[in-house]
């Protein structure tokens, strides 16, 4: 790609974004149904009545255009199975290597002692940092969908400008 120094830039909006948020905030008022506000990235939050967002949400799931998505409304559910997930799997090893750790008491006592401190030391541990990348992962699969959201929201309220002469 070359740079053209005769290109004009795109032409910058009549008006700061934080003003054109607020402008919106304050026409929109809170008695709207369905939408309970904005949140600190654009996208209106869903309220209402459970079947209304569960129809929604069932024709959003079928819809084979994907133009709409599913993982914003998901994202507590996936957070929540993988934390008890992860709160499973941390009682089954933390009972498992207290469970060793005894057992080898009597035939080896320095792993014995070994394996039980580090079970306590070592699982919680790697229990919080499992918690840390669910929680990453799931925050970063939202921001994903909220930047497309927005970026077609952008793209939709954007005022085509004709394209520069070559």
């Amino acid at each position: 790609m070359t740079d053209q120094p005769n290109q004009t830039p795109p032409p910058l909006p009549d008006r700061p974004a934080s003003a054109a948020a607020q402008e919106a905030a304050a026409a929109q008022p809170e008695t709207t149904p369905g939408i309970a506000g904005v949140d600190d990235t654009g996208v209106p939050r869903l309220m209402g009545e459970l079947d209304d967002i569960g129809r929604g949400f069932m024709s959003a799931l079928f819809d084979i255009t994907f133009t709409r998505f599913i993982t914003r409304r998901l994202a507590s559910v996936f957070f929540l199975v993988g934390l008890v997930a992860i709160g499973i799997a941390f009682v089954f090893v933390f009972v498992g290597g207290l469970i060793s750790g005894i057992g080898s008491l009597g035939w080896n006592l320095g792993g014995g002692i070994a394996l039980i401190l580090s079970t306590i030391i070592v699982v919680p541990v790697l229990a919080f940092f499992a918690v840390v990348v669910l929680r990453f992962v799931i925050e970063s699969g939202v921001a994903l969908i909220a930047i497309a959201e927005n970026t077609e929201r952008t793209a939709q309220n954007t005022q085509h400008a004709p394209a520069p002469r070559r």
